[in-house]
């Protein structure tokens, strides 16, 4: 199933790339869930012990994940009658998304980070950097450019 595709000019306020991302993983469930899936937890019980998530919205946040392309749903290869929960090639690549967000979280939100996670046989160091050149020092390298006609960086146009 392909990625839903959002015209970014429907949703309210400034048109981003970024506004449409988030209303397909945008809340707390969704990314847990596919934290959990890249985990290699498939099974729908799994999840939801592992999220803490309330039932009828786990399934709710499963289904528009799947709904958006983000997962999708294949027989259990364990051979029971369940269907169980995969990534597709768009929920991959959000992965790194996803480990850049647990390495800001280990860094600034708690008291003593939870996981440790490795590469290879050391520690695990993320940084942003640009593929054309290699480098991206800070958000104060990064030149924005409004392509929504009316809208510049400082918002809508009069």
């Amino acid at each position: 199933m392909p990625v839903i595709r959002i015209d970014p000019t429907t949703l309210a306020g400034r048109p981003c790339s970024l506004a449409s991302a988030l209303e397909l993983v945008g809340d707390r469930w969704s990314l847990l869930a596919v934290r959990e899936v890249s985990f290699g937890n498939h099974r729908f019980s799994q999840i939801a012990r592992n999220t803490g998530a309330p039932r009828d919205r786990l399934s709710a946040r499963l289904k528009a994940l799947v709904e958006g392309g983000i997962l999708e749903r294949r027989a259990d290869p364990g051979g029971s009658r369940y269907e169980a929960y995969y990534l597709t090639e768009a929920g991959e690549e959000l992965g790194p998304a996803v480990l850049m967000l647990m390495s800001w979280g280990a860094k600034w939100t708690v008291t003593s980070p939870p996981m440790r996670q490795t590469h290879d046989d050391h520690p695990l160091a993320l940084t942003a950097t640009c593929a054309t050149c290699g480098r991206l020092g800070g958000a104060d390298e990064v030149t924005h450019e409004m392509a929504v006609p009316h809208w510049n960086l400082a918002g809508p146009e009069k």
